[in-house]
């Protein structure tokens, strides 16, 4: 038995050496493609083997961040109870839970916000997720991240909050009305203005948005 000992232990250092089955680029290349088409019996077949569930391509995309991207939700929800990381950005600064937020993909948002979503982490603009939800007319996903705790007033790094995204790159149309009622609601400080001190409300009046105008002005605005 003393004489096999060190063959063991050679062997097992061997497998240690190597790592897991499935800790291979190719392995991980195949979890990311099931994770984009939406292959759950691939991607639980992967997992099983030991894949790397937050490994990233070139291009810095998770498993989890494709999945997003295609709103494939189950496989999101398979991926966040494995323990993705919800808060890995890409490249381009995108996570799964500022891109389920831009992007109004609400079930995926509350799977990242239910698995410590950072609610303060920023995109490639400066933004939280609130405000590309304001500017894209997401109404539930911005009553939703406003539930959450998201800072109405924080200012990216173009100088605008989400209810100045909302006024400026908005329709003015039903669902932007319905978002600056729910900032108003929340608190949002209707005076803080763009870098050439323009507020919310002038834009408002600038673009012929009468209804958002009459909104702001109703609740204070100046």
């Amino acid at each position: 038995m003393q004489a096999v000992l060190p063959q063991i232990i050679g062997l097992l250092a061997c497998v240690l050496m190597v790592g897991p089955v499935g800790a291979t680029p190719e392995a991980e290349q195949r979890l990311r493609a099931a994770a984009a088409v939406g292959d759950l019996p691939g991607l639980d077949a992967l997992l099983a083997q030991g894949v790397v569930i937050d490994a990233q391509d070139e291009q810095g995309n998770s498993a989890l961040l494709l999945a997003t991207a295609g709103n494939r939700i189950e496989v999101a929800r398979v991926l966040v109870e494995a323990g993705a990381d919800v808060n890995l950005q890409n490249a381009r600064q995108d996570s799964a839970y500022l891109l389920a937020g831009a992007s109004g993909y609400l079930q995926i948002l509350e799977l990242t916000l239910a698995h410590g979503a950072d609610l303060r982490s920023t995109n490639r603009f400066g933004g939280t997720a609130l405000i590309p939800a304001c500017e894209r007319g997401h109404v539930e996903t911005v009553r939703r991240l406003i539930a959450a705790g998201v800072d109405v007033d924080h200012v990216n790094h173009l100088g605008w909050t989400c209810l100045l995204e909302a006024v400026i790159l908005g329709d003015g149309g039903p669902a932007h009305q319905r978002i600056v009622a729910l900032l108003i609601e929340a608190g949002a400080d209707l005076q803080l203005a763009d870098r050439d001190g323009v507020s919310a409300l002038r834009h408002a009046e600038r673009r012929g948005q009468t209804r958002v105008a009459e909104l702001l002005i109703n609740a204070g605005a100046h």
